[in-house]
């Protein structure tokens, strides 16, 4: 008799629980309403370790109040990062309980909110890189311009503050990749909030390499051969009527429902060509990189046996080979690749990235001015060609940094001077020239800003900085 009354006592307490449990939902939801978020995840807070022993419908309910309220504090940009990740995972728990226990009170809600969830972690992504490389470039130029003003009364003060000064310069570039893993770490998260979605796993992989995390672009990069991922198709582009940007969308479907709820506008759409090329060549690279030379070419041969139809792989092949420095297989690969389409511009211009990339430049420019030829309007290829001009400056700026304030120093700074000028000014009509032929393409216009600055062409640089997206 004693067990049962035990038992009995139990299972009140149980029940006290759940019923405590149920109230701080109604409390959470209640300052919810009353725009408190931070206040309803705190009243969660104190139910979470009752949460695990509920009913599954009180378990469903507790994750979406929590999902709403992390996703409120990042649509007030409050810590957005951790509560975008809370919220999605939240939203995700929701799904799960639901689909075991075969209710869907509050999936159909959750997934809406997934898709927004997504989309912030999207946006939030091309935020962290918006404008990166520009300020790494006026960062660097700031910086010069200091050192040459401490150059010209070199004292043991100024020495100091130059050899500060080169140190935040390496401080630049450190910005730049903690940037790009931010940005990838988003992209990848919401690559899984939607796994269909595999053009977020292409992107995250893609800003991983930028970002130098190159075992964890490897990763995402095989987890797309995988999947056979190609990224041929077509982009659903919309603006985005709060901040006038264009926003992607995975579908045309997507888009043209939030373009019926009047939020987006303009929509169009953008053919887009294979990318298993480009997928192949860095796993390659990275394979290389770590001393797996055979493992790059064998992946790289059954990629295009599996895929004979990609003409892009022919490049990723005959650039493996060029990376390895067999010459004969990489000019008979190139010569396979004009025989077949010698007017593709997009494949004579990917040779000029071979090319380049091989440090061979004038074949690079030549195969760039051969795209041009074919396709006068090829923006990238002008672009590209301002890079590989702008490319001579590297050495010139270094060798400035190691001059000092001798007689003779200042003589070779002059010199110099005058040769990083020809160099801006060789890249200049380039530069302008894609900005002409795009004038939505903000790599460009930040590319020509920088040049006009250090022409000190200041009223075209304030013209073009005004064109520019804030």
């Amino acid at each position: 008799m004693k067990s049962k009354y035990v038992l009995l006592a139990s299972a009140l307490l149980i029940s006290v629980a759940t019923f405590a449990q149920k109230d701080q939902i109604k409390a959470a939801e209640k300052a919810l309403k009353a725009g408190n978020a931070q206040e309803a995840i705190t009243i969660l807070q104190g139910a979470e370790a009752a949460s695990a022993a509920a009913p599954d419908a009180e378990k469903a309910q507790f994750q979406f109040v929590k999902a709403s309220a992390h996703l409120a504090l990042a649509t007030k940009n409050e810590d957005t990062d951790a509560n975008l990740s809370a919220a999605a995972k939240a939203y995700q728990e929701v799904l799960s309980i639901e689909k075991t226990s075969g209710k869907a009170k509050f999936s159909a809600q959750a997934s809406t909110s997934i898709i927004d969830v997504k989309y912030k972690l999207i946006n939030a992504a091309i935020a962290d890189t918006k404008g990166i490389d520009e300020a790494i470039l006026e960062c660097t130029f700031s910086i010069n311009k200091q050192m040459e003003s401490y150059k010209l009364a070199l004292n043991a003060e100024n020495e100091k503050l130059i050899a500060k000064l080169k140190n935040d310069l390496s401080e630049c570039e450190k910005i730049r990749d903690i940037k790009y893993r931010l940005s990838a770490k988003k992209l990848y998260d919401a690559y899984l909030l939607d796994r269909k979605d595999t053009i977020n796993l292409y992107y995250a992989a893609s800003t991983y390499v930028n970002a130098k995390e190159y075992e964890t672009a490897y990763n995402a990069y095989n987890e797309l051969k995988n999947l056979n991922y190609s990224g041929k198709g077509t982009t659903f582009y919309a603006v985005n009527k709060v901040n006038a940007e264009e926003q992607i969308f995975a579908t045309a479907k997507e888009r043209d429902q939030m373009v019926k709820l009047g939020t987006h506008e303009k929509p169009r759409n953008e053919e887009i060509p294979s990318k298993r090329g480009e997928i192949y060549k860095n796993m390659a690279l990275i394979l290389v990189q770590n001393g797996k030379v055979a493992e790059a070419k064998k992946a790289i041969a059954e990629a295009r046996v599996a895929n004979p139809e990609d003409k892009t792989l022919i490049l990723t092949e005959a650039n493996l080979y060029l990376e390895t420095k067999d010459y004969d297989t990489y000019k008979k690969l190139i010569t396979e690749v004009l025989a077949q389409s010698p007017n593709d511009a997009d494949l004579v211009f990917n040779l000029g990235v071979i090319s380049y990339n091989a440090k061979n430049l004038v074949e690079a420019e030549t195969y760039y001015k051969k795209a041009i030829e074919i396709k006068p309007d090829y923006v990238n290829a002008y672009l590209n060609l301002a890079i590989l001009k702008l490319d001579a400056d590297k050495k010139l700026f270094e060798e400035i940094q190691k001059l000092g304030n001798s007689e003779k120093d200042n003589k070779r700074y002059e010199v110099l001077k005058k040769q990083r000028e020809a160099v801006f000014t060789s890249a200049l009509p380039y530069l302008e020239k894609a900005a002409e032929l795009d004038d939505t393409n903000e790599e460009v216009k930040s590319t020509l800003l920088s040049v006009y600055r250090a022409l000190e062409m200041t009223e075209k640089a304030k013209a073009m900085k005004a064109k520019m997206k804030k």
